[in-house]
């Protein structure tokens, strides 16, 4: 999922630039996927930059355009600043990691970006293609959802590519409503109450 083409990306660098939190430990959870593997649920660190670097490149063509509308295999060093040094209120990014071997990898993300209006916030998430179908996008959004109305928001927002059924049927079984976007047709628009 993308949000507002590059509106998520220019939020994120209007946000990064203020002041740390700390490290929210309350939001760390652990669960196991729907075949019993053992996944952990937490805030992104800057040190986990390298794992997000990994994530991506992981991504097939498909779920890197679904999220970015681009099939960039990199992420700049600029994007990975803004994606993994995050202030923990205005922008949370919640990451679902398990273990294989001795190592941590990353296997899905989730974000939110609050708006200037203090009120609203737009969300993206993406999960690595293997571990689709597992919950995991479940958690990560219902746990993406507290952490925004802790916060004070009131209302999670995202535009989604309107080719991507399994996205917008996802989003839909939460709650959100589906409307077409009022500037491009390849995207839909949906909203949620928090």
């Amino acid at each position: 999922m993308r949000g507002r083409g590059a509106m998520l990306y220019d939020v994120l660098e209007s946000t990064t630039a203020g002041a740390m939190h700390p490290y929210p430990h309350h939001l760390v959870t652990t669960f196991q996927t729907a075949d019993g593997t053992p996944v952990t649920l937490r805030p992104i660190r800057a040190e986990d930059a390298v794992l997000e670097q990994e994530f991506v490149r992981g991504l097939s063509d498909e779920a890197r355009y679904y999220r970015f509308r681009d099939i960039l295999r990199e992420l700049t060093p600029a994007m990975l600043k803004h994606l993994t040094e995050i202030d923990y209120q205005r922008h949370m990014a919640l990451i679902a990691v398990t273990r294989a071997g001795d190592r941590e990898i990353e296997i899905g993300v989730g974000r939110y970006v609050a708006f200037p209006d203090g009120e609203s916030c737009e969300f993206a998430i993406v999960i690595s293609d293997g571990w689709q179908a597992q919950g995991i996008a479940t958690a990560l959004i219902q746990q993406l959802m507290e952490a925004a109305r802790a916060y004070g928001l009131k209302q999670m927002t995202g535009e989604v590519t309107s080719s991507n059924h399994k996205m917008l049927s996802f989003v839909t079984k939460l709650g959100f409503k589906a409307q077409p976007h009022p500037d491009d047709p390849q995207l839909v628009r949906v909203s949620r109450a928090l």
